[in-house]
């Protein structure tokens, strides 16, 4: 089979940086992280056949902290560019090309996050393309972004929407893309890794490379063990310590809450319900305080998003560096 780029979907704290790492470590694989191109850059400066749209977007580009990491040559970028179709895609493209040769790796990929919202655009523009989401128990989730940030902006009601959007996505998406989208649950990488990413380098045409399991690729992630929230482990360690930390952190009631709104969602991917006794006051409590606050937490996060999916994601400004004046 031809074999077009690699793209790694999903949420944050779902094993999407540990999967980055493994595949940044195949030695035929180079992959860029969180360069968020089809989320900032999709779209939003029109046609880019026009010069000045395409000045636009590689002015915004080259400004963008997480892809002046990668070192773009832009005369470079712009005079390939202007030999073929001026799509966004070809554009990215010719992008982690660059980085991929800097590498001496023979094929590129990219984990930015909710990657899933472009299955679509992605695999139009990269037929060959293959896209591993990861996927995790939603409350596994929640509970390891609530101990690596300490808080959470909307709750358990923001979590569990962002949750359910992207599980639902991952659905239709393995269904409408069944040859080029595969879904892995972050406890099944973390229990088998090795007969996993078998399985994950099959479907990306690769032959399996047991380099990869150190995660040489990726140092950071290497070095502290993967990317836990629960500590630093011993260096290129996978272990299932993760999994079921919910009931250590997550209260009684939001375990019920997302328990209840996402329940058919779990069960699609096998997350059993946990039994969640609650006395008669803790039941007022769900009731009167729980449901309705994060109920609207949940409404506001996806009133907050169809506005973004509307106007447009562009990059916060605190992310680009300054201008160069001339």
């Amino acid at each position: 089979m031809a074999l077009g780029p690699i793209f790694v979907a999903g949420l944050e704290r779902s094993g999407t940086s540990l999967m980055y790492a493994l595949l940044a470590s195949h030695p035929r694989v180079a992959m860029t992280r969180r360069t968020n191109l089809w989320t900032h850059f999709y779209g939003q400066y029109g046609d880019l056949g026009d010069d000045a749209n395409l000045d636009r977007c590689l002015d915004t580009m080259l400004r963008y902290r997480r892809l002046v990491k990668l070192r773009p040559d832009r005369e470079r970028l712009r005079r390939e560019f202007r030999t073929g179709e001026p799509t966004y895609g070809r554009l990215f493209a010719l992008l982690c090309q660059q980085h991929a040769e800097r590498l001496a790796k023979p094929r590129w990929g990219d984990k930015s996050l909710n990657t899933e919202r472009y299955a679509r655009p992605i695999l139009d523009a990269y037929p060959d393309a293959r896209i591993v989401h990861m996927i995790r128990d939603p409350r596994d989730r929640f509970a390891s972004s609530v101990t690596r940030w300490q808080r959470r902006r909307g709750g358990i009601g923001a979590g569990t929407a962002e949750w359910l959007a992207s599980a639902r996505l991952a659905v239709r998406n393995a269904r409408d893309h069944s040859g080029s989208y595969r879904l892995i649950r972050y406890e099944s990488l973390v229990a088998a890794a090795d007969d996993v990413m078998r399985g994950v380098c099959e479907f990306i045409g690769e032959p399996f490379a047991p380099e990869m399991m150190a995660m040489r690729g990726a140092p950071v992630f290497a070095d502290a063990g993967s990317n836990s929230s629960y500590g630093r482990r011993a260096a290129g360690a996978i272990t299932t310590s993760s999994v079921g930390r919910f009931r250590e952190v997550l209260s009684r009631q939001q375990i019920a809450f997302v328990q209840r709104l996402a329940a058919d969602e779990m069960a699609e991917f096998g997350y059993e319900p946990d039994a969640v006794p609650l006395r008669a006051h803790g039941r007022m409590r769900f009731a009167v305080e729980t449901m309705p606050l994060e109920t609207t937490r949940l409404l506001a996060w996806r009133v907050r998003e169809a506005v973004r999916d509307r106007r447009g994601r562009p990059v916060p400004p605190h992310r680009l560096i300054e201008a160069t004046r001339t």
